[in-house]
């Protein structure tokens, strides 16, 4: 789960898509989703990440450990589907839930976008869901005094989506985080997974020493299909990924 400031969303003007696209930001509060489809569906987007929060505050307002865990809680058949997706997500990469609301929030807008545009990008707060037709090249941000700032780039094939990929940092950003990696990216079909699954795999990174361990955890998690971190010069890379020149 990733949370950066108004000031660090520089990334969004950097994009380039092909003629026609719309591209348009849905902000609600702490709500601040940018996002790119064949249509302007700013309407649809607001209703759907609206949606999310209701469902989200009103659970948290019976559920208070659902806000604060740090640890997995069982699930809850009761719960909205939201709530359950990160529960679920929560589960399978071993940390609170809170760590997935990002990635989940993300892919519940895209998929509801999807009635509307055969192609979508839903970003929210450095964590993506994208469903596209296209080659489709997503660049990796490690903070400004990193080695690897805007160096690299991970370049991602048609038959790849639908899928999440998320970013967990210990030197960037506002979320939690107990590791100090510049950055931990986690590729997954749900986005949810993919955030929590990136908080886990971040979470053991203290060093350059620790990329072998987080490499080692990373095919234990279910659903993770790739798993790039980076730390200080180091790099390490597991799974399905192609990294190129930004």
């Amino acid at each position: 789960m990733n949370v950066y400031t108004e000031t660090h969303r520089f990334y969004r003007y950097q994009h380039q898509a092909p003629k026609g696209w719309k591209s348009f930001q849905v902000k609600y509060r702490e709500t601040d989703l940018w996002v790119r489809a064949r249509l302007n569906l700013e309407k649809q987007a607001m209703e759907a990440a609206l949606n999310c929060r209701l469902q989200l505050e009103h659970y948290i307002a019976s559920h208070g450990e659902f806000l604060h865990s740090l640890a997995p809680l069982p699930d809850d058949p009761l719960a909205p589907p939201i709530v359950r997706r990160m529960l679920k997500a929560a589960i399978i990469a071993g940390v609170g839930p809170m760590a997935s609301v990002a990635g989940a929030v993300a892919q519940a807008v895209g998929v509801c976008l999807e009635q509307f545009s055969d192609s979508v990008i839903v970003e929210n707060g450095g964590d993506c869901y994208l469903n596209m037709k296209q080659e489709t090249t997503v660049g990796i941000f490690a903070g400004p005094n990193s080695p690897f700032a805007g160096k690299i780039a991970v370049r991602l094939g048609p038959e790849r989506f639908p899928l999440g990929i998320c970013t967990s940092s210990g030197t960037i950003g506002h979320s939690l985080s107990f590791g100090k990696a510049d950055a931990v990216t986690v590729i997954s079909p749900d986005a949810a997974l993919a955030d929590a699954a990136a908080t886990r795999i971040g979470n053991i990174v203290k060093s350059p020493a620790d990329i072998d361990k987080a490499l080692e955890l990373a095919p234990t998690i279910p659903s993770v299909e790739a798993v790039l971190v980076l730390i200080k010069d180091k790099m390490g890379i597991w799974g399905n990924l192609e990294i190129i020149p930004a």
